[in-house]
């Protein structure tokens, strides 16, 4: 462990933090709920994929083997996230009088697309849920030899109040299961349910439903809960080390696993259930049902009317990460534009640390700056803590270009090194790459940076002030510094 500092993670089930120790070190195993693919990616997907990403991340640079399974959910998604209406991707496909499975990939393109330009890491393993209908049915048939469900009509329910009376539902998100029998309206649909809190393992499918599976109850399709049961045991084993998703699937969809998996297995299905938390526009959380987010293509482009300009993908990227994953984030323009400011001073001062001249001695301390680094990442992953430090850099780096500090070449090389670490590495931050002309423009400007240098040597005053001035209505500045010259865009 890094500089002995201990991983600790807020547990959902537990309501605190927690000292990380894996099952099976130095292996992770890791679960995330994707997205149901029906639809272009938005904010709230970025948030739930750079969250994980950051754990991901992290584990990995502390030298930890990780296998990181993201689920597709490509069926048995229905529309009020229950048990009853039309599965969203089945529905998409019959207003666009399309293959479902058309649907699906389209739109598992258009997310992998947009999570490739944040730079998310992909997953070791990223399964669909209709390619594991089989182990569905499987763990299904093993819930109804337990006695905790039962079949009516072809569908197959999972029966919440006898499992209760053996086990705890509701430990997850603290849910009175009295409480929830006496705010549980009846919906229409729902009359073959013993009990309202009951919820669809499988679901028969109608004469119009085009999604189906054969299976020991009729043709049919699964619920949407058991997906993840399935998915999760199959490459991660019956327990394993970290569960993640969304604040929004903590209930009922991730106290609906850990039900499942006790009355499969009797065991829960991991030790670390880790939730990121909303996202919030004018106070409302941002998501479909509400109609009222904006999508990832839209912030690449500036086309919503609620924004000012397009954004880059980095700039999301850090805006996101400047709030703690367990708070809510509220969307502004004004705070996307402060994030592209700030990410642009990360970087300055990262490009500027290359070109630093080592000294005889150190006047600042950077063991002591890159401890409170690691233990900010390492506290639950308190990216504004580790943010903060980062602009604490920032301003070293200028002191030490303006020749105020100094620092020995050990100093100054490590320095370097943890700005990238945990710049790039665990942030994930980059510049873009793919745009050829931003090394291009860097080396015309170090190649007039040497001219000017060499007028200068030369007492050729008017030259260095020429080039200085012309630059400047170019809205670029010219920094001198005691041992060196930088540039920056003036904005």
């Amino acid at each position: 462990m890094t500089n002995s500092v201990k991983l600790q993670i807020y547990n959902s089930l537990s309501r605190k933090k927690e000292i990380f120790e894996p099952i099976n070190p130095p292996f992770v195993g890791m679960y995330v709920c994707g997205p149901t693919v029906y639809g272009d990616p938005h904010l709230g997907h970025a948030r739930s994929a750079i969250t994980f990403d950051l754990v991901f991340r992290y584990l990995l640079e502390l030298g930890y083997k990780v296998r990181y399974v993201r689920n597709i959910t490509d069926v048995g998604h229905l529309e009020n996230d229950s048990d009853s209406g039309e599965d969203k991707i089945a529905k998409k496909a019959r207003i666009e009088q399309i293959e479902p499975m058309e649907v699906a990939q389209y739109y598992a393109n258009r997310y992998h697309e947009f999570l490739d330009k944040l730079n998310v890491k992909k997953p070791s393993i990223e399964p669909h849920a209709s390619g594991h209908i089989m182990e569905q049915i499987a763990i299904v048939e093993q819930i109804i030899k337990e006695g905790l469900a039962y079949e009516v009509n072809g569908s197959v329910y999972f029966d919440v109040p006898k499992y209760h009376q053996q086990k705890h539902y509701g430990k997850l998100s603290g849910r009175v299961i009295e409480d929830l029998l006496a705010n549980t309206r009846d919906l229409e649909g729902q009359d073959e349910k013993r009990s309202p809190l009951d919820f669809a393992l499988w679901k028969k499918a109608a004469p119009e439903h085009i999604m189906r599976w054969k299976s020991p109850w009729g043709e049919g399709f699964p619920g949407w809960h058991i997906e993840c049961t399935a998915m999760s045991t199959k490459y991660l084993g019956e327990t394993f080390d970290i569960h993640g998703g969304g604040m929004d699937l903590l209930f009922p969809h991730h106290e609906c696993e850990i039900a499942q998996s006790q009355a499969a297995s009797h065991k829960d299905p991991c030790k670390y259930w880790m939730h990121n938390n909303m996202i919030t526009i004018n106070g409302q959380k941002m998501g479909k049902s509400l109609n009222n987010f904006i999508t990832l293509a839209e912030f690449f482009t500036g086309s919503h009317p609620a924004l000012d300009k397009a954004y880059h993908p980095m700039t999301i990227r850090f805006f996101i990460l400047q709030a703690h994953y367990r708070s809510t984030l509220d969307f502004s323009n004004e705070a996307l534009q402060a994030a592209e400011k700030g990410l642009s001073r990360l970087f300055k001062a990262m490009h500027l640390a290359e070109k630093l001249i080592a000294k005889d001695k150190s006047t600042l301390d950077i063991a002591s700056w890159q401890q409170r680094c690691e233990t900010a990442i390492a506290d639950d992953f308190n990216t504004p803590i580790l943010i903060a430090e980062l602009f604490d850099a920032v301003r070293m780096v200028n002191l030490l270009a303006e020749g105020k500090e100094s620092l020995t070449s050990n100093d100054l090389s490590m320095l370097k090194e943890q700005l990238n670490r945990y710049i790039v590495r665990i942030l994930g931050l980059t510049e873009d790459i793919s745009d050829e002309s931003a090394a291009v423009v860097e080396g015309l400007m170090q190649l007039i940076l040497d001219i000017r240098k060499k007028a200068k040597e030369n007492k050729d005053y008017a030259t260095s002030d020429t080039i200085r001035e012309s630059l400047s209505k170019l809205k670029i500045k010219i920094k001198d510094a005691k041992d060196s010259t930088s540039w920056e865009f003036d904005v």
